[in-house]
Parts: C-alpha cells; structure tokens; sequence
C-alpha cells in the first residue's frame, strides 16, 4: 500500500522577503489538511545542522546542500519538506532539484529592495549598504533569482494571506494536496 505523496516546497528570496512567515503559513494551512509536514527554516538550520559554516559562497552553498539533502528524505518518505533559506544562487537550486525523487516546487519569494530596507527590522540592509556586513545576498553578495519557478508571490504586494492562498491553489490544481 504506498503512502501519502511527500514533495518539497522550496522558498527561496532575500532576507526579509518573508520566506519563513509564509512558509509557517503553508505548513500550518497543510496540517490543518491532514499532511505530515517539516519545516527547514534557513536560520534555524544554521543554528543546528550547519553551525560553523559562514557566508562565503563555498559555505552557503554547503549549507544550501545539507537542506536540500534532509528535505529529498523527508520528502521521498511521504512527508511535506518545506525549506525557507535565501539560496541565493540559481546552480545549487538547480543541483537541489534535479536530485529529488519526490516533486520539488520552487517558490520564489518576490519583494523590492525598496519594500526590504523600509521593513528592515533587524537593520540589516542598512549595515549592509554601510559596508558593516559583508557578503549579504542582494547588497554585497548576489542573489540570483529563480528563471522559471513554479509559483512567485509578491509579498511586498500581497498579503501573507493571498500568497498562501496562490501557493495552496498551484498546490491543489497539481493535485499535490
């Protein structure tokens, strides 16, 4: 008897965009439908899976791997692996996608610059434009966003509550869920 279909959601866009409140959003709305979900927030997995890593390109992309890695095992064994982090670079996304067995659905986590420096509310964009952190994905460091993602939402223009929404309904006209 074969299980219930796992997949991964990827969220993927600059700091801020709001990747990890939509994709709490996500994973509270497909509990609620009965799903196993996990969630991989980036900050959190740097915390516990890739403590010592920094933010060189070598090391984001490591730690980019080493989600990409846990989210393919949950999500071949049935459950829905959601990964929130920058993964700013477009090859590693690629790289993620092409060695899942499950479906991988990139969510491209739209938001200006403009909209990010005016919601900064660590103030990072503005050490970053100060030259006091270095290597921050889309100021000193590049963010490549995604060519053909599955799903974008414009968060800087839409409410958490329609983004969800654009991201259940892809979900469900896929019959994923």
């Amino acid at each position: 008897m074969a299980g219930p279909q796992g997949f991964t959601l990827w969220f993927t866009g600059l700091s801020g965009a709001g990747k990890s409140t939509l994709s709490q959003a996500i994973a509270d709305e497909l509990r609620t439908r009965g799903h196993r979900v996990e969630r991989l927030d980036g900050d959190e997995v740097r915390l516990r899976l890739s403590r010592g890593l920094g933010f060189s390109k070598e090391d984001r992309d490591e730690n980019i791997r080493r989600i990409g890695f846990v989210a393919r095992l949950l999500s071949r064994s049935g459950v829905v692996a959601i990964a929130a982090a920058i993964s700013p670079y477009r090859d590693v996304r690629e790289e993620i996608r092409r060695e899942h067995d499950a479906p991988f659905v990139e969510i491209f986590v739209d938001c200006s610059l403009d909209a990010l420096v005016k919601r900064d509310p660590k103030g990072l964009y503005a050490k970053a434009m100060r030259g006091e952190i270095a290597n921050f994905s889309g100021i000193s460091d590049p963010y490549e966003p995604p060519q053909f993602p599955e799903i974008t939402v414009h968060t800087d223009r839409e409410t958490v509550d329609t983004s969800r929404d654009v991201i259940l309904r892809w979900l469900e006209a896929r019959k994923l869920i």
